[in-house]
């Protein structure tokens, strides 16, 4: 793994509470080993129906991320789980989605003659 990219974690589902502090401890861990990138890819394509139970793993991996100086990026998330999580206000980064603020790959923006210069 180079310093560009960024460490993947692959969820395990059914994820106990017991294996939730070790996931945890492993996000903190690739955090503080990495060099480049503050972030760590959470696959969470095999995380199965979304739930609260789900939720609940993925705050507190951010939670975890945030405290170690880095975040969570997400990796195949479906559209229900996205939708859950804007139901609870959680906003993660998702990987193949342009972040906040930035436009989408491939669109320009449109530039109007006659407008002043910013």
């Amino acid at each position: 793994m180079d310093a560009q990219t960024p460490a993947v974690l692959v969820l395990p589902w059914p994820v106990g509470p017991d294996e939730v502090t070790g996931l945890c401890a492993g996000v903190r861990a690739l955090l503080e080993g990495g060099g480049g990138e503050r972030a760590v890819v959470c696959d969470v394509g095999g995380l199965g129906p979304p739930g609260l139970a789900a939720v609940d793993l993925l705050a507190r991996l951010e939670l975890a991320a945030r405290r170690a100086g880095g975040r969570i990026r997400l990796r195949g998330a479906g559209p229900p789980l996205h939708a859950l999580l804007d139901l609870v206000g959680l906003r993660f980064q998702v990987e193949g989605q342009p972040e906040q603020g930035e436009p989408a790959l491939g669109v320009e923006e449109a530039v109007v003659t006659g407008d002043p210069a910013v």
